[in-house]
């Protein structure tokens, strides 16, 4: 027998929409090549490797070129995926160990609840040349260590851009998140990202963007719950709710197919 292996499609109510991340449970140790070889032979944006912990899970995250230390999607996939196959009962909430410290999911009704680290923006200087890869000029320009968040001026503005990503590369290894305040009654703000440094030129949907995003939003908005929608050609919607140094992000999941790794 392989092991147990599914796709779950995260931030999503329906099959072949949100962000794709395939789960892999583990029955003992992998080194980390093996690892990345079966990412990269699913080549979704994520796979998440799950491994029992005695009343937790240890959890790590692959793109199809490096691991990442932290990914909301597949951990909602993740946690998704035990309770369906009876791993953990449903009115158990999920507990993961990861390299971005202890993470944890709950069930409420449809939605999954992920308990997440704030990564909080600052405002920055664009190094020289960076804008040269978009057409339109940012409001804000922010950043943490893992990407630069640029407001742009419209909803409108942020669907239709098309970055030139192998120009962004070129010249930083962080990601870029173009957002804007929303101009439709469904949600609150609007997001893309792109992360061509880790093999993700545009990632569906992104719970840990919304790390920052979230933040950034419920400052700007003086919301304290937010809703959010990531404009990718998949598209997804989230619940955002920042909560000090932490960050609760919310989303559905479907099993697109599940089967067995060789």
């Amino acid at each position: 027998m392989g092991l147990p292996v599914c796709v779950v499609d995260a931030f999503a109510d329906k099959p072949f929409a949100g962000n794709p991340a395939a789960v892999v449970f583990l029955d003992g140790p992998r080194d980390d090549a093996w690892r990345q070889s079966v990412a990269a032979e699913f080549n979704l944006s994520e796979t998440a490797f799950v491994e029992s912990a005695g009343d937790a899970f240890r959890l790590r995250w692959f793109t199809p070129a490096v691991e990442v230390p932290l990914c909301g999607h597949a951990t909602l996939a993740a946690a998704h995926a035990l309770w369906e196959t009876g791993r953990l009962p449903p009115a158990k909430p999920a507990r993961f160990e990861t390299k971005s410290g202890v993470l944890t999911a709950r069930r409420d009704g449809e939605w999954i609840i992920l308990d997440l680290p704030a990564l909080p923006v600052a405002p920055a200087k664009p190094p020289p040349g960076l804008l040269s890869a978009l057409a339109d000029t940012p409001l804000a320009f922010l950043e943490n260590d893992g990407l630069y968040l640029l407001e742009m001026d419209s909803e409108e503005t942020v669907r239709r851009a098309a970055p030139n990503l192998a120009a962004w590369s070129a010249l930083t290894k962080k990601g870029l998140v173009l957002t804007a305040a929303a101009r439709r009654a469904t949600h609150d703000f609007v997001s893309r990202c792109f992360f061509p440094a880790e093999g993700v030129p545009e990632d569906p949907v992104t719970g840990s963007a919304h790390c920052a995003l979230g933040p950034y939003w419920a400052e700007r908005l003086k919301k304290p719950v937010l809703t959010a929608f990531q404009a990718s050609k998949r598209g997804g919607f989230l619940l955002v709710r920042p909560k000090e140094a932490r960050v609760e992000v919310g989303g559905r999941a479907v099993t697109a197919w599940s089967g067995s790794l060789a």
